[in-house]
């Protein structure tokens, strides 16, 4: 099995570092999947059928304020979203550097920072896609009416 799965969104690969699910690629892998890989694969594959909800998966959250923010993040349930208003808050941290930090998240989806979503707008998604893709993963989560 490759370290990558095709989806609705296109191609995605996982990659494992020092025991961790460390990073999600929106482009297929040329390479073996690790055990761990292989789980986290299934796990994507289980979502996009509709049928996961939370992942259950070792992973590397980072360091600092970046960890905080995904630890957030990753808390939030499938079908609900916060703003980035709402993070500050709870992190007391101004939403600018909130919105960075999803930026910076290295496993979209798995870790949602599509989840996230500006006062008045959707914000942005640094991932494959942008915003439509963030589009997509509401509207697959349950979340449309969150959009109207």
């Amino acid at each position: 099995m490759t370290a990558t799965i095709q989806t609705p969104l296109g191609p995605i690969s996982v990659r494992e570092a020092g025991g961790t699910i460390a990073a999600l690629g929106w482009h297929a892998a040329d390479r073996e999947a690790t055990p761990l890989e292989a789980e986290a694969l299934r796990q994507l594959a289980a979502y996009f059928a509709g049928t996961l909800t939370r992942f259950d998966l070792p992973l590397d959250f980072g360091t600092g304020f970046n960890a905080q923010v995904r630890r957030a993040m990753f808390a939030i349930p499938q079908g609900e979203t916060r703003t980035y208003g709402d993070l500050a808050r709870d992190l007391n941290a101004p939403a600018q550097a909130i919105g960075q930090a999803c930026g910076a998240n290295a496993l979209p989806i798995i870790i949602p920072c599509h989840r996230i979503l500006g006062a008045h707008s959707l914000g942005g998604f640094s991932a494959k896609g942008g915003v439509e893709t963030k589009v997509w993963l509401l509207k697959h989560e349950g979340a449309a009416s969150l959009l109207l």
